[in-house]
């Protein structure tokens, strides 16, 4: 790609297009030097890299994320149950375009979260429309919908991510109605949208989160169907700080 041919794509980023056909008039009757183009070009990339940032550091701020932490935090050495590889291809978010999920199961204080996180950020970053929520908070946030009537309107507003992340799950007992609100939405993001979850029970046990076997199987074979799974096998974060700071004192 020829230097005007760049300069031509950022100054459409930047919805400058007059300004591009000007650059042309210039170009033609001599009136810029190679040095003016030159710098014009670095110019208008600069100024369309630090948009580009703009635009994904606002979608990673309206994502409700818990905590901004990056795979790049990441203590992959604590544990290495963990396939890193694996982990830092999803940051590229391949998997998004393909509608996959990932589920990631283990004990409390593992990583569960921060990794799903990480890989929210990442989509962030890409502009990729994001969303975290606590398992029992999306449930609440359901219910409410569905008793003031405007259920569909609600379902509607989970759908419409790219990426959900919905951590948690399991760490509080569904009861009937939220696993009829819970297996809406996955159904509806099914082979559409992206889902993370975690949780820490094994998914050969997540029949015990419901009281429906029917909904339960219905609810799991479209979680775990098209998905990355990882079985974090580990210390808990917080014991092994608390470890390391009684052994200090």
């Amino acid at each position: 790609m020829t230097k005007l041919e760049e300069l031509e794509q950022d100054l459409s980023y930047l919805k400058l297009h007059k300004t591009f056909e000007l650059i042309q008039n210039k170009i033609e009757t001599n009136e810029l030097s190679d040095e003016i183009i030159n710098f014009m070009c670095e110019m208008c990339s600069h100024e369309k890299i630090q948009k580009q940032l703009s635009a994904a550091n606002a979608v990673v701020r309206v994502a409700n994320f818990p905590h901004l932490k990056t795979i790049n935090d990441f203590n992959f050495k604590f544990q290495p149950s963990i396939n890193e590889m694996k982990i830092v291809d999803l940051t590229s978010c391949k998997f998004i375009e393909s509608a996959q999920n990932i589920v990631f199961v283990g004990t409390p204080g593992v990583g569960k979260t921060h990794l799903a996180t990480s890989i929210g950020i990442a989509a962030g970053q890409k502009r990729i429309s994001v969303y975290f929520i606590k398992c029992s908070k999306l449930l609440q946030n359901l219910r409410v919908a569905f008793n003031e009537n405007r259920l569909d309107e609600r379902l509607k507003h989970y759908k419409k991510y790219k990426l959900l992340i919905i951590d948690e799950l399991g760490f509080l007992p569904i009861d009937e109605i939220d696993e009829k609100l819970l297996f809406q939405l996955v159904d509806m993001r099914y082979e559409h949208k992206s889902t993370i979850f975690t949780s820490n029970i094994t998914i050969d046990k997540w029949h015990t989160i419901f009281t429906n076997q029917t909904i339960a199987t219905a609810i799991v074979d479209r979680i775990v169907h098209h998905s990355y799974l990882f079985q974090i096998n580990g210390t808990s974060y917080r014991l092994k700080d608390k470890i390391e700071k009684s052994a200090e004192s």
